[in-house]
């Protein structure tokens, strides 16, 4: 356990800053399965939409370090071939 009031600091901030990403990564995951969801349906107007809507977020969490920005290519390549398939 934490003794000096530092190391009790940033215990505070550790488990903050874990809840947030929890947060943020969950938002990524809503936002990958609403594209899958619509390419599952078979309708490309919509999955392209919501492909479109996908991309800044999985980007923007590949900026902020709560997932890697491989990880965020990777979603997007495989997103947008299945999108691009449906045609």
């Amino acid at each position: 356990m934490a003794n000096s009031a530092q190391s009790k600091k940033r215990a505070r901030q550790a488990i903050k800053r874990r809840s947030h990403s929890a947060s943020l990564r969950s938002m990524v995951r809503t936002y990958i399965k609403k594209v899958v969801a619509a390419i599952e349906s078979g309708n490309r107007e919509d999955a392209a939409q919501a492909y479109a809507q996908a991309v800044p977020v999985i980007d923007r969490m590949a900026d902020k370090g709560i997932i890697h920005k491989n990880k965020a290519a990777r979603h997007k390549s495989r997103l947008n071939a299945q999108v691009k398939a449906l045609a």
